[in-house]
């Protein structure tokens, strides 16, 4: 192992290491405060909202004729 003083390195890494530590501090601080904006949560208004039903129009699966052309290729 190379046993040279390099200062720029070690104030990179401290600096690195610190912002680390101040991200998770501001996340941990926005959960805990109950923040209603962040990403990925739901606040109890919202989950009490009903959404409207969504119409399936939809008629299921069919046989065409170019859909029995192609199952008729692949039996060949």
């Amino acid at each position: 192992m190379n046993k040279t003083n390099n200062p720029q390195r070690r104030r990179f890494l401290k600096t690195l290491g610190v912002g680390t530590a101040a991200a998770g501090a501001a996340a941990a601080g926005a959960a805990a405060a109950g923040a209603a904006a962040a990403v990925g949560h739901v606040t109890l208004v919202q989950a009490e909202n009903k959404a409207e039903p969504v119409v399936d129009t939809a008629q299921g699966y069919r046989e065409t004729d170019h859909i029995r052309t192609f199952y008729a290729t692949l039996r060949d």
